[in-house]
């Protein structure tokens, strides 16, 4: 999960094989927290699934990515959150990333308190 530039809210569904591509039926569900939602997939995972309507290709885009670069194979399309529920997600990223900082022990991050 991340924000853009534009402050859109968005989401990375990353699956590394075929079978945890076909067998998350939860990822709808986030469709509701974003203004736009990506597949990740491997290069060499077959995206034919991802055309199905079952896969709301009108909906979400695609991304191929290793662990050297990624591409965006379709973009995803805009379908803005309302502005209320966009300043909620985005707060609760912000919080998230922050927790995720501060319990990794992080010295920069945990001299904070002790500034100023």
């Amino acid at each position: 999960m991340g924000v853009d530039a534009k402050g859109h809210v968005i989401i990375v569904e990353i699956k590394v094989s075929r079978a945890d591509l076909l067998g998350d039926g939860k990822w709808t569900d986030y469709l509701d927290y974003c203004d736009r939602f990506y597949w990740a997939l491997p290069p060499t995972l077959d995206r034919a699934p991802l055309e199905s309507d079952a896969f709301l290709p009108e909906r979400c885009g695609v991304i191929a990515a290793d662990g050297y670069d990624a591409e965006i194979l379709r973009p995803a399309p805009l379908h803005q959150l309302a502005a209320a529920h966009r300043k909620v997600e985005t707060e609760r990223l912000a919080r998230a990333a922050l927790r995720r900082l501060v319990t990794q022990g992080d010295p920069q991050t945990l001299q904070w308190g002790k500034e100023g």
